[in-house]
């Protein structure tokens, strides 16, 4: 048995077969989700390009603590939050709390709106002064990089809610 040991070699699995150049570096991987026309929102400060917000954030009546899939401006809800887009903008609120919203084919009102609900998603009604939002606001003066939250104790009463009314008449 041990004559039969003698002719075998011993070959390491690990390195036969590889070549000893380093395997090839590949390019940044995420190229394909960032869209053209998609704007980093330090370039726009360093071209000084003016951000525009969109207005229907106004109008939106959106309770802070509830999901915005709740809402029923689902177009409103695909649109971009600035023009020119951006990649992702800081959303500052009054007290002190910041929240980031991110998409990198171009940061839209439900993205916004998803980081914010984020935070307040585990508070109860009552724990929210201002529990409603009423829009956003950009200050280049303050910082060119984040829009300042402003929240609003109601909602404009919308035309579904006058069910209590009825024996007034």
């Amino acid at each position: 048995m041990s004559a039969d040991m003698e002719q075998l070699t011993k070959v390491d699995s690990a390195i036969s077969g590889l070549s000893s150049s380093p395997p090839e570096k590949k390019g940044h991987r995420r190229g394909s989700s960032t869209a053209a026309g998609v704007y980093n929102i330090n370039d726009l400060e360093k071209e000084g390009k003016e951000l525009e917000i969109a207005k229907e954030t106004q109008k939106l009546n959106w309770k802070l603590n509830t999901s915005p899939a709740s809402l029923d401006e689902k177009e409103t809800l695909k649109k971009f939050l600035t023009t020119p887009p951006v990649k992702k903008i800081d959303l500052h609120f009054p007290l002190g709390l910041e929240v980031t919203a991110r998409n990198l084919k171009g940061v839209t009102i439900k993205d916004a709106l998803d980081a914010i609900h984020k935070q307040f998603k585990k508070k109860a009604d009552d724990e929210l002064e201002n529990p409603i939002l009423a829009g956003f606001e950009w200050d280049k003066e303050e910082s060119w990089t984040r829009l300042v939250v402003h929240q609003k104790k109601e909602g404009a009463p919308s035309g579904k809610s006058k069910k209590g009314k009825k024996g007034e008449d």
